[in-house]
């Protein structure tokens, strides 16, 4: 059994009527890390998770999941994984040690077992306090948690997360990437989608980036970024008398069309030294500003660079 790859799939195809969901997707994930697969709505990325974990066929191409294939051995790959999908899964009217105790249970834990995996999960994801209380009555990150902790009960080697932080505000959102990072401490190897290329820059080892069914990117996170050829300069006038004559100063260090949006300037940038230019410049017209940064491309500019088209 080869077990060079945690995840390996080859040629991927999923057709559902006119519609061609997946158009030959390849992967490979190495034990123990995180692959982020990136893209806007509708790319195909929950329909690789399905064809993982076993819920759906595909109508071409094989994967395997720690040398097990998922279509000719989908019970050996169930028993392998853990998966969260974008919304919590959990019972509302059941308390959180109840929804890890019916999970145990199912997937065959004897009772004290199953109450004893509970525990130590509602521990382990911070939610010893709320055990007792029904999940409908959680917050939107407890929730999240005890979600992910769900997935956990039966000791997956592999977890796959689609979109885990969708909806969550910046403070939970946090709290799920610092579980995730925990995981694969532990040696658990995560399959991530998301939209949001500074989640997969926080968290993944290797991105793919999928567009209408295709692969059209692969790579580590700053490799990534660095296809769009550019960082983007952002600047915020300190009075807005002003904002014509800084627009005309981000324009001679901008490699690209100047965008102003609710009275910030912002352009893209590839000089290394734009930035001291900038600062120069503004100082020599005794132009003030409040706000002076720049950043990696968004997930947006990177689609618009790899592909023409906005996310």
């Amino acid at each position: 059994m080869d077990t060079t790859y945690a995840i390996h799939a080859e040629g991927l195809v999923k057709r559902y009527g006119d519609t061609t969901a997946l158009d030959g997707v390849d992967l490979a994930v190495r034990p123990g890390t995180v692959l982020g697969l990136l893209g806007p709505n509708g790319a195909g990325k929950t329909t690789v998770v399905r064809i993982l974990a076993t819920l759906i066929t595909p109508d071409a191409g094989h994967a395997v999941v720690n040398g097990h294939d998922v279509v000719r051995q989908p019970h050996r790959v169930r028993e392998l994984i853990g998966l969260t999908g974008q919304y919590a899964s959990v019972d509302e009217t059941l308390t959180g040690t109840e929804n890890l105790l019916m999970i145990g249970r199912l997937l065959g834990l004897t009772r004290r077992a199953a109450h004893a995996r509970a525990a130590e999960l509602l521990a382990r994801f911070d939610l010893s306090d709320a055990a007792g209380r029904a999940a409908g009555k959680y917050s939107g990150g407890m929730r999240r948690r005890l979600d992910l902790a769900a997935g956990l009960v039966g000791g997956p080697r592999l977890l796959y997360l689609d979109e885990p932080t969708t909806g969550l505000d910046p403070r939970s959102r946090n709290e799920v990437w610092d579980i995730v990072r925990d995981l694969v401490r532990d040696g658990v190897t995560v399959l991530l989608t998301t939209q949001y290329l500074d989640e997969a820059d926080q968290l993944a080892n290797e991105i793919v980036v999928i567009d209408h069914g295709r692969v059209i990117a692969t790579g580590t996170p700053a490799a990534l970024k660095a296809r769009t050829g550019a960082q983007t300069m952002t600047v915020r006038p300190a009075f807005a008398d002003e904002l014509a004559p800084i627009r005309d100063a981000v324009g001679r260090v901008a490699i690209g069309p100047v965008d102003v949006t609710a009275e910030i300037v912002s352009a893209p940038v590839s000089d290394p030294g734009a930035l001291a230019k900038l600062v120069r410049d503004l100082d020599e017209h005794g132009l003030a500003v409040a706000e002076l940064a720049l950043r990696s491309p968004s997930l947006d500019e990177v689609f618009l660079s790899l592909t023409g088209a906005r996310a």
